[in-house]
C-alpha cells in the first residue's frame, strides 16, 4: 500500500535484473573470488595479512589469538561472517595447502584427513617471516590505499610483495561465470625465472621454463607427464596429472606398497575409505589390508597385498580408481587492472615485475623526499649553531622572545630560514648544541646529501631499479629458497597399465576344465628330448591342460569358444601363477557363458593400430575341415559380452583360430595323418556371422585336428606330434601346393605305437617346444635337437609316458639360453619322483559359476 508522500516508479523486471545481476557479478569478481596478478592475494587474505600488520603480530612477537584477530579484520576492514575471516587465515597458516604458508599457527589447525581446526577462541597466530617480506615497504607509499567499508579507515589495495605470491602459492576461486585455479611454484625456480625475465624481456615461454621447471605442490607427489605443465605455462590453461609418491616394501611374508606422498588436495582419509570400499566390491583384487601410519614425521599409508597379489598390477589399479592420481585443472585467471585475464606464465612474470618496479619508483620517490627533508632541517641546524656568535645569536632571541611563535619568527627573520627548520630548532635539546654534536650533524648531512644523489640516480637509471630487483629477489631466495618437492615424470602420459608391467615372455595354459593362469617363461627348465619332464599341473579328476601358448604381456589374446563366440583379454590381465598353482576359472575373467568353453586363442598386438588390423586376418578352421578368413578389424574393438566369430554347424566344432597377413600359406592336419597345403589367397574374406568354406576333404572316420599359417617356407618346417609321444620335423617343400578342399597327402605313418595325430605346429631351430601330457607333466626342447625328416616316416619318441598317459597339447615358445639344464631334476623325473603342478596351498578358490556347472563340464570331458 502507497503511503503519503511516496512515489511508485515502474521499472522493466529483465533490466533491473541484468543490471543487479551484472553489479553482484562485478563484486564476486573484483571483490572476493579472483586474486590481484601483483600479489596473488584475494581481499580476504590482503585484509588478513594488514589486520595483523595493524596488531604487530609479526614473526618475532608472541602469538594472539584467533579471535582476536579474526575480530579486528571484521570490525575495520571485512564486514562478513566470521568464519570467512577463520578460514581463510586457516588455510593461510597449512603447510600442506600453502606452499609457502603465510600465517604462523599454534594450535589445531586441521589436518590432511580434513579434520576441522579448533574453534577460534583456542587457537593462537601470528604473522610468518616470510610474509614480513609481503608487508615490507608499506608504510613508504609503495601501494594505494582506500576507504574501508564505513570510510572510517584505509586499507591497502595491493600488498608491496616481494614474494611473487601468485606463482610460489597459487590459488583457487569461483566467480560468477568464471574460475580461477592456479597452482604453487618453488621459490627458488620462480625467482631464477623472474630475474632472467628481468635480463632479457623478449625471453620465450619455453627459455622460460628451463628455470621454472613445473608446478611444486605442498604435498609433493609426481607430475605424471609434462604436456599438461607446457599447456598450462603457454597458455594458461592444462590439466596436470599428479600421482602419489610410493616405494615397495616387504612386510613379513607379504609384499607392500607404500604411499609417503599423496597429490595436491587430496583428503587422506576419504582416499583411504574409498580404497576401502572398492577393495570389498573386488573393485581392486590383491589388497589384503590397508593402514594409515601417518605421524608427526610423515606421511605413510600402507596397502599390504595377498600373497598372490602382484604390486605392480595392484598399483595400478589405485592409480586408476582412486585419488593416488588426480588431475589439477590449471587455468590461470586474475584480475589485471581490476579486470579478469587468462595468463601464461611469462604474463604472470611480466606483471609482478612490472609491481615490483612501481613499488621500487614509489619507495625511492618517498625516501627522497623525506631525505630531502632531513636534508632541510640540517641546513637550519648548521645555519644557527654552526658558528658561535651564530648560536648564542639564536639562544639570545630565543631568551628574549615572549612566546615559542615570537621565537619563531625571530629565528626566521635573523637566520632566513624555513617555518619548519625554525621549529626544529626549538624542537632540539640543549645537549644538542655541544661542539661534538655539530660535528655528528655535519657528516649525517653528509651522508644525507650522498644519499639524495643515490635515489636521484635509481630514479633517473631504469637499469639500476630491475637489478634492485633482482637483488632483492635473490635475498629472498637465500632466505626462504629451498629444494622441490614435487617430482617430475616425463615419460608419463594417459595411464596405461603397460607402463607398468613389464613386457617380458609368458606361458599361459588352460585346462579342459576352463582354468587359465600366467607363467613366467623362465620357470620352466629347457631339457632333452626324451625327458619325463617336469610336473607343470595337477588337475582335477576328468581334468587336464588343453590349451599352452606363449605370449609377452602387453599383447592381446582374442579367446574364440565352441559356440563361435570371440572374447578378448590383455594378457597381463590373466592372472599370474606359479608353475604348481591351479589358476583361475576363465568364467572370472571374461563373460563366458556357462555352458560354452575356450576352444582356441589368437595372441595378437596392438588392435589399436588401424594399418596392423587392416593388413592381418582372422583364420580359422573346424573339426569337420571348415576354414574361414576375416579381417582382424573385424574383432579390433573389444565388447564386454564378446561377439559372433564363426557359425557352428551340428555335430562341429572349432578348432583353432590363427593370424594371417595375406601371403601366407595354410596347411591342415588330420587324425589319421593326413595334411594339405595351399594358398591362403584361395580362401577369400568373409563377414564375422558366415560359415566359412571347405579347407580339407575328409574320408569317412576322419578329422581335422589343427592348422598352421606358415610365412617362411624355406625356415619354417613342420612339426606333427602323435598323441603317444611321437613327433617328427618335415620340409615345408615335402608337401606339395594344392587346391584348397583336397584330400591332402601323408604327413606322419600312423599306428598303434604312434597313436593318431594330435598336434601340428610350424617350427625352426631357434624355436623351443612345450609338450604338456593329460596327467599335468611339461617337458620343454629346443627344436635345434630334433632333425628333419622326410614326410611319410614313423618319428621320434619326444616323451616317455606312463600307462594310460597321453599328450595334451603343445606350443611353441622362446628358448632362453640362458637357463641351464637342472641335472638333479632330470634324475628325478627319469625315476618318475614329481611335484604336484597344483599344489593345494596355493589353489584358488573356484568361482560359483564353475561350481554349478562343474557336473557339465565333467560330462564334456568324459565325452571328449
Amino acid at each position: 500500500m502507497q503511503k503519503e508522500g511516496e512515489r511508485l516508479i515502474p521499472i522493466n523486471i529483465v533490466d533491473e535484473m541484468k543490471s543487479s545481476y551484472i553489479d553482484y557479478s562485478m563484486s564476486v569478481i573484483v571483490s572476493r573470488a579472483l586474486p590481484d596478478v601483483r600479489d596473488g592475494l584475494k581481499p580476504v587474505h590482503r585484509r588478513v595479512l594488514y589486520g595483523m600488520y595493524g596488531l604487530g603480530v609479526f614473526s618475532n612477537r608472541k602469538y594472539l589469538k584467533s579471535a582476536r584477530i579474526v575480530g579486528d579484520v571484521l570490525g575495520k576492514y571485512h564486514p562478513h561472517g566470521d568464519s570467512s575471516v577463520y578460514d581463510a587465515m586457516v588455510r593461510m597458516a597449512q603447510d600442506w595447502s600453502l606452499r609457502y604458508p603465510q600465517v604462523d599457527g599454534q594450535g589445531n589447525f586441521g589436518s590432511m584427513d580434513g579434520d576441522p581446526p579448533a574453534a577460534m577462541r583456542y587457537t593462537e597466530a601470528r604473522l610468518k617471516k616470510i610474509s614480513d617480506e609481503v608487508l615490507s615497504d608499506l608504510d613508504k607509499e609503495t601501494v594505494d590505499f582506500q576507504n574501508n567499508f564505513d570510510d572510517s579507515l584505509q586499507e591497502p589495495t595491493v600488498m608491496p610483495t616481494k614474494v611473487p605470491n601468485l606463482l610460489v602459492n597459487g590459488t583457487s576461486g569461483i566467480a560468477v561465470g568464471m574460475a580461477t585455479n592456479m597452482a604453487p611454484h618453488n621459490l627458488s625456480e620462480s625467482v631464477d625465472a623472474i630475474c632472467a625475465y628481468i635480463d632479457n624481456k623478449e625471453i620465450t615461454i619455453d627459455e622460460l621454463m628451463q628455470h621454472i621447471i613445473a608446478p611444486d605442490f605442498p604435498t609433493g607427489g609426481i607430475i605424471y607427464g609434462y604436456d599438461g605443465v607446457r599447456d598450462a605455462f603457454h597458455t594458461g590453461r592444462g590439466r596436470v596429472v599428479l600421482r602419489a609418491k610410493v616405494n615397495f616394501d616387504e612386510i613379513g611374508n607379504r609384499n607392500a606398497i607404500i604411499v609417503t606422498e599423496i597429490p595436491y588436495q587430496v583428503n587422506k582419509a576419504e582416499m583411504i575409505a574409498r580404497t576401502a570400499e572398492l577393495v570389498k566390491d573386488e573393485k581392486i583384487p590383491g589388497i589384503h589390508e590397508i593402514r594409515d601410519e601417518s605421524d608427526r614425521k610423515g606421511l605413510r599409508v600402507v596397502y599390504e597385498l595377498k600373497n598372490d597379489a602382484i604390486p605392480n598390477v595392484v598399483l595400478n589399479l589405485l592409480y586408476k580408481y582412486t585419488a593416488l592420481q588426480t588431475s589439477f585443472s590449471v587455468n590461470n585467471i586474475a584480475l589485471v587492472h581490476g579486470r579478469p585475464e587468462q595468463l601464461n606464465l611469462k604474463d604472470i612474470i611480466h606483471h609482478f615485475v612490472e609491481h615490483r618496479h612501481e613499488v621500487i619508483v614509489r619507495r625511492t620517490q618517498y625516501e627522497l623526499k623525506k631525505a630531502k627533508e632531513r636534508a632541510h632541517i640540517l641546513e637550519g641546524f648548521m645555519k644557527v649553531i654552526g658558528t658561535q656568535d651564530a648560536l648564542d645569536r639564536a639562544i639570545s632571541i630565543i631568551r628574549h622572545s615572549a612566546n615559542p611563535q615570537a621565537a619563531k619568527e625571530g629565528l626566521i627573520e635573523a637566520f632566513e630560514l624555513s617555518d619548519i627548520q625554525a621549529q626544529a630548532i626549538l624542537d632540539l635539546r640543549l645537549a644538542r648544541l655541544t661542539g661534538m654534536e655539530l660535528d655528528k650533524i655535519r657528516d649525517e648531512y653528509d651522508a644525507i646529501m650522498k644519499e639524495i644523489a643515490n635515489l636521484e640516480d635509481i630514479l633517473a637509471n631504469e637499469p639500476r631499479r630491475f637489478q634492485i630487483i633482482k637483488e632483492e629477489l635473490i635475498e629472498i631466495k637465500e632466505k626462504y629458497g629451498d629444494e622441490r618437492r614435487t617430482e617430475i615424470d616425463y615419460s608419463g602420459g594417459e595411464m596405461s597399465i603397460e607402463d607398468i608391467i613389464p613386457n617380458e615372455s609368458v606361458v599361459l595354459t588352460i585346462s579342459h576344465a576352463g582354468y587359465i593362469k600366467r607363467t613366467s617363461l623362465s620357470e620352466y627348465k629347457i631339457q632333452s628330448r626324451g625327458g619325463v619332464g617336469n610336473k607343470a599341473a595337477t588337475t582335477r579328476d576328468s581334468d587336464f591342460l588343453e590349451y599352452i601358448v606363449s605370449a609377452t604381456n602387453h599383447q592381446y589374446m582374442l579367446f574364440f569358444t565352441e559356440k563361435g563366440r570371440c572374447y578378448w583379454l590383455r594378457v597381463f590381465e590373466i592372472p599370474e601363477g606359479s608353475k604348481t598353482a591351479k589358476g583361475r576359472a576363465v568364467q572370472n575373467l571374461i563373460n563366458i557363458e556357462p555352458d560354452d568353453k575356450i576352444k582356441a586363442y589368437i595372441r595378437t598386438n596392438n588392435l589399436k593400430d588401424s594399418e596392423y588390423v587392416n593388413q592381418m586376418s582372422v583364420v580359422m578352421v573346424t573339426k569337420n575341415g571348415t576354414i574361414k578368413k576375416t579381417s582382424l578389424e573385424a574383432y579390433s574393438r573389444p565388447r564386454v559380452n564378446g561377439v559372433n566369430a564363426i557359425e557352428i554347424r551340428d555335430n562341429d566344432q572349432l578348432l583353432g583360430a590363427y593370424l594371417t597377413n595375406g601371403t601366407s600359406q595354410i596347411m591342415i592336419a588330420t587324425k589319421n595323418g593326413k595334411c594339405i597345403r595351399f594358398p591362403e589367397e584361395k580362401v577369400r574374406e568373409v563377414g564375422r556371422g558366415s560359415i566359412g568354406v571347405r579347407g580339407i576333404l575328409l574320408e569317412d572316420g576322419d578329422e581335422a585336428i589343427g592348422m598352421i599359417v606358415v610365412n617362411d617356407v624355406e625356415n619354417e618346417t613342420v612339426l606333427v606330434v602323435s598323441e603317444k609321444g611321437y613327433g617328427k620335423r618335415t620340409a615345408v617343400e615335402d608337401y606339395r601346393i594344392t587346391n584348397r578342399g583336397g584330400k591332402g597327402v601323408i604327413t606322419l605313418n600312423i599306428t598303434e605305437k604312434t597313436g593318431n595325430l594330435i598336434a601340428i605346429q610350424n617350427v625352426t631351430d631357434e624355436d623351443g617346444l612345450m609338450i604338456i601330457n593329460k596327467s599335468g607333466v611339461a617337458i620343454r626342447m629346443g627344436m635345434d635337437e630334433m632333425r628333419v625328416m622326410g614326410r611319410n616316416t614313423q618319428g621320434v619318441k619326444l616323451i616317455n609316458l606312463k600307462k594310460n598317459d597321453e599328450i595334451a597339447a603343445i606350443a611353441k615358445v622362446e628358448m632362453d639360453k640362458d637357463v641351464e639344464e637342472d641335472s638333479e631334476e632330470l634324475e628325478e623325473t627319469e625315476e618318475g619322483v614329481v611335484g604336484s603342478l597344483f599344489d593345494n596351498q596355493e589353489n584358488e578358490e573356484a568361482p560359483q559359476a564353475e561350481n554349478e556347472n562343474s557336473a557339465e563340464e565333467n560330462e564334456n570331458s568324459d565325452s571328449e
